[in-house]
């Protein structure tokens, strides 16, 4: 069971979204009069006094086991609500989950509940489902309401691209269209990230039919049809009109520099682009200075510039794709791969007090095939302890004959080894890779090696040979257990 330290943002968003908890709300009804029987008003009550103690676990369990026997959504909800005082996300979205079906189709205050806590938990694509049937009942207000507040998340989304695909599927389905002028931009970059460019242009026309003098909408179409290399007289000239409305806007000035680099002004445009950069250094204004730099023959200054992007943010859409055209062997692409590795691996686990020290050691086999992971831990003798298989979205665990499954492979091992080995991302940072979706950190030696990657809370730093060979790989993190140390050593890297 994870547990999380509290967490007040958590509350104070779901308050923020209007979404009124309360202990047995008077406007959720039950679906049984089972909850006047003696026993159950016990439970309840036992529970409230274990809450008090300090047991919000054994709350949480008992509420949550009681509203299924007795098939009351009241009891799932106050269950949800411990949960989230106590700082635990992913066992306030179960509960919000069984709130949601005990309480019926008709009811909309659970599916709201359901849909914030969803994106909370970074599942944007599990989103989509609830929110557009939570909009089927809602009134055109309340729907843009609900939007809105939908909006408000994305900039607490891990993965961007994942969450702007979200919310174009969802707010696609409202007919008519949201009114509100920040409503429709964000719909129109979701749609631009969805692959709907012409969605995406009727939108920012339209608000700009509106308010000719929308900066955020003059921008996004001037670099939406610069980055297209179409019609750059009028990217030029939209560009051009949102830099004199807001002239501090890094953003705006890296669009004009892009668009002059695309009329052929490499010189105005490496000026401006770097102007740009020291305004908001941003991993895809460091893509743009590296490819005019680039074609200006100053590759070596090029390359900087992209080891400056990779450090801000190695998973950044416009370096991916910049990396992957002109420096392929950097290019962190999402790639269909095959691989093997072989070695040992000891871990240490330094606790807030030295009796809490802790660690182990063992060997390791990893497979990768496609987009499955195949991962064997041994112990120090050479006997199986365990065999991991990673897939999209799923991580099976299989151990002394018995099978067990999650979501993530990470919290898997963690769970039932009691190891805190990273799994999830680990075929990619053996190749010196970003594992993809998440916000890296990549660091490149002078030999344009990957001396340092940092991602999902790891810092990892990389020891390689002269036949350019991982040879070792030093894995540390801090948590709330303490400091987690581990070391790699390879006997068959990549073979």
């Amino acid at each position: 069971m994870t547990k999380f330290s509290l967490q007040p943002s958590l509350r104070v968003l779901l308050l923020a979204a209007g979404l009124g908890l309360s202990l047995l709300s008077s406007n959720t009804i039950a679906k049984s009069s089972s909850l006047d029987s003696g026993q159950a008003v016990f439970e309840v009550l036992a529970s409230e006094i274990a809450l008090q103690r300090g047991e919000a676990g054994l709350a949480y369990t008992t509420y949550l086991e009681l509203a299924r026997q007795l098939d009351d959504p009241r009891l799932a909800q106050r269950a949800m609500e411990i949960a989230i005082t106590a700082g635990a996300p992913d066992l306030a979205l179960q509960a919000a989950q069984t709130w949601d079906s005990l309480a019926g189709p008709k009811q909309t205050k659970p599916k709201e509940v359901l849909v914030t806590l969803l994106i909370l938990n970074q599942r944007w694509s599990d989103a989509v489902k609830p929110a557009i049937s939570l909009l089927n009942q809602q009134t055109p207000a309340q729907r843009e309401n609900t939007l809105l507040q939908i909006q408000a998340l994305l900039a607490k989304a891990t993965n961007e691209s994942e969450a702007l695909r979200a919310f174009y599927e969802i707010a696609s389905t409202l007919k008519p269209e949201p009114k509100d002028p920040g409503l429709l931009y964000t719909y129109a970059m979701s749609a631009e990230k969805s692959g709907h460019i012409d969605v995406m242009e009727k939108t920012l026309r339209e608000i700009l039919r509106k308010n000719p003098n929308d900066a955020n909408s003059l921008n996004a179409l001037g670099y939406s049809l610069a980055d297209r290399n179409q019609k750059l007289p009028e990217a030029f000239k939209l560009i051009s009109k949102a830099h004199q409305l807001s002239p501090k806007d890094g953003f705006i000035l890296d669009s004009l520099g892009w668009v002059n680099f695309r009329m052929g002004k490499n010189d105005l445009a490496l000026e401006q682009l770097q102007q740009a950069f020291s305004m908001k250094p941003e991993a895809d204004i460091a893509a743009h200075i590296g490819e005019v730099l680039w074609v200006m023959n100053r590759s070596v200054e090029a390359e900087d510039m992209w080891r400056k992007g990779q450090q801000l943010d190695a998973n950044n859409p416009t370096l991916k794709e910049t990396l992957k055209r002109l420096k392929p062997d950097w290019s962190l692409a999402d790639t269909t791969l095959k691989g093997a590795w072989d070695g040992r691996f000891s871990v240490k686990i330094t606790g807030l007090t030295e009796s809490k020290n802790q660690g182990g050691s063992g060997g390791f086999t990893l497979t990768q095939d496609a987009l499955i992971d195949v991962l064997e831990i041994r112990n120090p003798v050479g006997g199986s302890i365990a065999k991991i298989t990673i897939k999209p979205g799923e991580a099976i665990l299989e151990r002394d004959g018995q099978l067990t499954s999650a979501v993530d492979a990470d919290t898997l091992i963690q769970n039932t080894l009691g190891l805190p080995l990273p799994a999830r991302g680990l075929s990619d940072w053996l190749r010196g890779k970003t594992r993809p979706g998440g916000n890296a950190s990549v660091e490149r030696n002078a030999k344009g090696q990957v001396s340092k990657i940092t991602q999902d809370g790891w810092t990892l730093n990389y020891n390689w040979n002269n036949a350019q060979r991982l040879e070792k790989l030093m894995m540390t993190r801090s948590s709330n257990i303490g400091s987690i140390d581990i070391r790699l050593v390879f006997d068959n890297p990549n073979e």
